[in-house]
């Protein structure tokens, strides 16, 4: 599947046109991961967003005991790393491809915001689309205290 295509079926682009798609499709890269690949570690600098375009990736998080789990796998047309869009602080979670040949689009901060201070609609829908994703997040998250203690 191209990548406007796998784009149109992606929450966080909802209400872009085609000719926004593209822009925002200029700037994106193809990466290629084998199974294993570490994408990004928990910890790194965040500098991009990632599109899964092929494959799947794996979502691991570290606890602050030390223990590690994987939270979740993601696949085509799911998104991982769309914080590094919004604010400069590291990973919360390491990614790593779970499939022989894993191809993700990234999205580069700096060129994003570049993009949104150009183009302001697109920037407006992307953060706006960004922010619902984070509140139903937020709201659906599990606050049993005593999980964490």
């Amino acid at each position: 599947m191209q990548l406007q295509q796998i784009m149109k079926l992606v929450e966080l682009f909802r209400g872009l046109n085609d000719d926004q798609l593209q822009l925002i499709g200029d700037i994106t890269q193809e990466e290629s991961y084998d199974i294993g690949d570490i994408i990004f570690n928990q910890g790194d600098e965040g500098e991009k967003m990632y599109i899964v375009g092929e494959g799947q990736v794996e979502i691991k998080i570290r606890h602050r005991s030390g223990h590690t789990y994987a939270a979740v796998y993601l696949g085509e047309g799911q998104v991982f790393g769309e914080m590094a869009l919004i604010d400069e602080t590291t990973r919360s979670a390491t990614v790593v491809s779970a499939h022989e040949s894993t191809k993700v689009y990234s999205i580069p901060r700096d060129q994003f915001t570049s993009l949104c201070t150009t183009r302001t609609a697109i920037g407006y829908l992307m953060m706006r689309n960004i922010a619902q994703d984070l509140s139903f997040k937020i709201r659906h998250q599990d606050f049993d205290a005593t999980k964490n203690a």
